[in-house]
Formats: C-alpha cells, sequence, structure tokens
C-alpha cells in the first residue's frame, strides 16, 4: 500500500535540534530558559501591534487564562463560537462558567455578528450578562472582526480571539490574536508551526503578561519558602519544546506559503466541478493562512456527497476529515443555550477538510487529484 498522506502532519524545519541541543549543553530543561524566553521575543515581533506574549504548554491552557484574566468566574456565562473545536468551549467548563453558543455566517464560517448581538440582547433581558466573547478564526480564516469588536465594544465584553488555528492570518492587514482584549495560539502537531505541544497567550499589557506567568507557573508568591495566595497552574511551556518553537518561527512564512498553495491547488481542482466550492477569502480584508484546505459538496449538484468522497481518499489511504461538529450538537453541552440559525449544522454536514500539510509533495498532489477525479467519474 502507498504510503498514507496525512490531513496536516509536523514538518520541520532542520534548525529545531540547534535551539534543542543548546538547551542540553546549557542544562535548561524546565519551563524556563533562553527558549522561552527566545521564542516569546520571536512571536511578539511577528504579531507586531505590540503585544506580549507568553509562551505555555497548549492553547487550551492559554484560553483558560484569559478566561481567568477576563474575570470569569462560576456561575459566569461565557459567549463562544458553536462551530470550532472543543477545546475552544472546554475552559469555560473549567471556570464553572455556562457557554452561550452562536452560530456561524456564510462568508468566513465565523461568528455571526447579528446572532451575537441578539444572544447578548436575551441574555441581559434574562439578568445575566455575558461575562467575556470567544471567537474562533475557523481554519485560519479570519472572523468579521469589525463587526464582532463593535457588538462587544457596545456591551462593554472583552472579546478573546482564538487564533490557535490561524498563526499568520491577517485581518485588515493586522494579525490574528492582536485584535481582542487577549489572543490564543496553538503549536499542536498539527498547526502550522510546532513545539510539539505548546501554546500562547497574546497580552496587551505586560501586567497581563507577568500574571499570566505567574499563574502558569502554580503561583508561587514572592517568598524563601512555597507560599500561596492563589490558585495555580502548571501551564508554562518547557525550554526544550521553546526550542522546536524557534527553529520553527524560522520557516513560518514558507509554511503559510505552502499551506497557502494547497488551497489554490483545489480550487484548480474544482474549478468545473458542479456544487463544490472551495473554502478562500470573501474579500481583501481577510488574508488566511489555510490552515486546513476545506471544501462544501452540494450532492444535488455535485451527484455525490461529502462522505463519498471522504470514504474513497479513504480507501485510497488519503486522509480527510469532516468540518468540526458545532459545540451546540455535541453530547457534552447538549443543555447550553444556542443562538442563530443552522448555518454551523449545514457546514458541518456538507463540509470536508483535505490533506492540506506545508510538506506535501507534487507525488502527493498527483494521488490526490486523480482519487478526486476518480470519484467525479463515478458519480457523473
Amino acid at each position: 500500500m502507498l504510503d498514507k498522506i496525512w490531513l496536516s502532519s509536523p514538518h520541520m524545519g532542520g534548525n529545531e535540534l540547534k535551539f534543542i541541543h543548546e538547551a542540553f549543553d546549557q542544562n535548561w530543561v524546565a519551563p524556563l530558559g533562553p527558549n522561552v524566553t527566545g521564542l516569546e521575543d520571536d512571536l511578539e515581533k511577528f504579531l507586531s501591534e505590540n503585544v506580549k506574549v507568553a509562551a505555555l504548554s497548549a492553547g487550551t491552557a492559554a484560553l483558560h487564562l484569559a478566561l481567568i484574566e477576563s474575570g470569569v468566574t462560576y456561575g459566569d456565562e461565557v459567549i463562544c463560537q458553536s462551530m470550532t473545536f472543543s477545546a475552544s468551549a472546554n475552559p469555560i467548563v473549567y471556570q464553572g462558567a455556562i457557554p452561550i453558543f452562536i452560530d456561524s455566517e456564510k462568508d468566513t464560517w465565523n461568528m455571526c455578528p447579528i446572532a451575537l448581538k441578539e444572544a447578548i440582547i436575551d441574555r441581559i433581558s434574562k439578568g445575566k450578562k455575558p461575562k467575556a466573547i470567544i471567537v474562533v478564526h475557523l481554519y485560519g480564516m479570519p472572523a468579521k472582526m469589525d463587526e464582532i469588536l463593535d457588538v462587544a465594544r457596545t456591551f462593554e465584553i472583552p472579546v478573546i480571539e482564538d487564533a490557535a488555528e490561524a498563526l499568520g492570518s491577517r485581518y485588515k492587514g493586522r494579525a490574528c490574536g492582536t485584535l481582542g482584549n487577549f489572543g490564543i495560539l496553538s503549536f499542536n502537531g498539527n498547526k502550522i508551526i510546532t513545539t510539539s505541544g505548546g501554546g500562547a497567550l497574546v497580552c496587551h499589557s505586560l501586567e497581563d503578561k507577568e500574571r499570566a506567568i505567574f499563574l502558569s507557573t502554580q503561583a508561587r508568591d514572592n517568598a524563601p519558602h512555597y507560599q500561596h495566595s492563589h490558585i495555580g497552574y502548571n501551564y508554562r511551556m518547557s525550554n526544550i519544546s521553546a526550542g522546536i518553537g524557534r527553529g520553527q518561527m524560522e520557516v513560518l512564512t514558507e509554511r503559510v506559503a505552502a499551506r497557502r498553495a494547497m488551497t489554490k491547488f483545489y480550487v484548480s481542482l474544482f474549478t468545473n466541478v458542479n456544487g463544490v466550492t472551495v473554502f478562500t477569502e470573501p474579500s481583501s480584508d481577510f488574508y488566511s493562512n489555510h490552515w486546513l484546505a476545506s471544501i462544501q459538496v452540494d450532492s444535488i449538484e455535485a451527484k455525490f456527497n461529502r462522505e463519498d468522497l471522504r470514504l474513497a481518499l479513504q480507501k485510497d489511504n488519503i486522509e480527510s476529515r469532516p468540518l468540526w461538529k458545532p459545540m451546540h450538537l455535541q453530547p457534552v453541552f447538549a443543555d447550553s443555550p444556542y443562538y442563530g440559525a443552522n448555518v454551523a449544522e449545514t457546514l458541518f454536514n456538507n463540509g470536508l477538510c483535505l490533506p492540506s500539510g506545508s510538506n506535501l509533495t507534487d507525488e502527493d498532489r498527483e494521488r490526490i487529484q486523480k482519487s478526486v477525479e476518480r470519484v467525479l467519474d463515478e458519480f457523473s
């Protein structure tokens, strides 16, 4: 059998080992050290906007700390985009808060500003003003941030950007993750760049960054003995993981370009195919890293459905995956309030993520094309 073509596999740049060897040589094998500081500096320079970055063990950890810094506590309500991975919503429950899910809009597949406003007004009428808004840049596509931030400012609610999938994406020229009160990055193994596991919290002040670091290192007070006045967490990134990240930062721009090229490949592949739409930017205001290239399949026009294509690719040892199942349809969140129509549900039912890795070869693309063409021939 031919080697598997993965949806999104890690892609090393070559210099990662240099930073890891330095950590070993200097005995910096701990959740602190020059690689951690170096990675934070690299990210701050890349994102610009005068932000401050705290390197952490995971994007989920970053989101949890963002909720804490936003003042979310037990019994509060937090608005969250429904069309996302569960890690966007789980930290709300960590805090004992209640998730309020919002439908998508059709252009970017992200949080619908109209449904967002309706939800806030309704929650306030019920005596519960939401404490924070979590908006996601799905598959690297920036959300409609102007409209979302306008709503948030009107009701004075902080915005947390889940940019876990969007490092390198920009909205009106500004880096995703820098537009809200806090931003979240992820360096999981399948992301644009990786630290094996890891993430970061993007802040707009040194005070917020230092508080995140304090909380992420077990909230130890400044005393000669171990004293704790706050609940802390073991969320700091290790110097070894950060070394991988420093090497990856050297090739980040190339990785974004390669992912965007994969989406162009799929646009070309499906140009003359009825009923298949490739997920692309709605206007020049949006610049997506296209972390995962995705399509929508209209089964009536295409004469095949999402599952027909997924199973055919699977038979050829090519990985693909349905879009994220919306959170309001997940069993664990079945009782959570939801606002909007059925845009997210329709996207899930018809959508498919296709191989998007920056390490895919011309031979891989040829295999993908032949597999897709067999499906088109079978159902034509």
